[in-house]
């Protein structure tokens, strides 16, 4: 089924009952959206990234600027999980429940138990600090890739990087020996992995490319290969392997073969997106300043 390419203007209203219109819609399989409209869940945030979901559809997002880390419930009410949080960015939940984020405040990765407590997993590489660890994905076997890009921040004392390259690294469970897994990026900014832990994606956000690498049992990347001709800052897969990419104006979708097959454009930008819900069939968008959802027929993987 065909769906005609539409465009609504909605007006942007900040009670969380608001609706904003799912625009320009490419055609698409019938089986992807279960709504027309995107939902605006609040816009109550200075800039709002980092999402990822629990083992029981708890949405978990960070607001960097206003260092927290935000609930959103499969009640869907809004809660702080965390204050003071070093600045976190990117999430990623283990299997045992602990919320692994990218705390680029000293350029560090904690992971965070669901109860609060805070552990240090990674301070530095061989002495030297991080640019700022952007965005993170956990393999099934607890090996950790996460990407690195410098980016300067107005709330840190260092104005230049001690590292010459912005890279994306591995971390194997257990270990605390961090290693390059991919260099040659320009900027790697999103990072996600396939439920099988096979492949992973990466996008190098600066030179507007998305790349797929295969996944060694000794955690090597091979085979690198570029998939899409579009950056991304955060992404997201769902069952059928597509691949969500959150760039400038909208979310665009992807079919495991590299061609769009769907387009979303969200007020205010989206910044990242990942599934949540029970069922894992609700897509949860943060854009800047606000949060929205879009009932979807196809479920997450992550």
């Amino acid at each position: 089924m065909k769906i005609t390419r539409f465009n609504i203007l909605a007006l942007l209203l900040t009670v969380s009952s608001s609706y904003l219109s799912a625009q320009n819609l490419t055609s698409h399989p019938s089986n992807l959206f279960a709504e027309d409209d995107v939902k605006l869940v609040s816009s109550d945030f200075s800039f709002t990234e980092g999402c990822s979901v629990d083992k029981n559809g708890n949405v978990f997002f960070t607001d960097q600027p206003n260092d927290k880390i935000w609930k959103y419930g499969t009640d869907g009410k809004l809660s702080i999980f965390l204050d003071k949080t070093g600045r976190a960015n990117g999430t990623y939940f283990d299997k045992k429940g602990n919320l692994v984020t990218c705390a680029d405040e000293y350029g560090q990765l904690w992971s965070i138990s669901p109860s609060g407590k805070v552990k240090i997993i990674l301070k530095d590489l061989d002495g030297k600090q991080l640019n700022g660890p952007n965005d993170i994905w956990i393999h099934p076997n607890g090996d950790m890739y996460f990407t690195d890009p410098y980016y300067q921040r107005d709330y840190w004392k260092r104005t230049s990087p001690d590292l010459k390259s912005d890279d994306v690294y591995y971390l194997a469970k257990g270990s605390k020996k961090v290693k390059v897994a991919a260099d040659g990026i320009v900027k790697p900014n999103g990072i996600v992995g396939t439920p099988d832990g096979k492949y992973l994606y990466v996008s190098d956000i600066n030179a507007g490319k998305t790349y797929k690498y295969a996944i060694e049992k000794n955690g090597e990347l091979t085979g690198k290969q570029l998939i899409i001709n579009k950056g991304s800052d955060g992404m997201t897969l769902d069952e059928k392997g597509n691949v969500y990419l959150t760039l400038g104006p909208g979310v665009y979708i992807y079919n495991p073969e590299g061609k769009m097959i769907a387009e979303l454009k969200v007020p205010d930008g989206p910044s990242n997106v990942c599934f949540g819900g029970k069922d894992r069939d609700v897509l949860f968008i943060t854009a800047h300043k606000t949060i929205h959802t879009l009932k979807m027929k196809v479920k997450g993987v992550e």
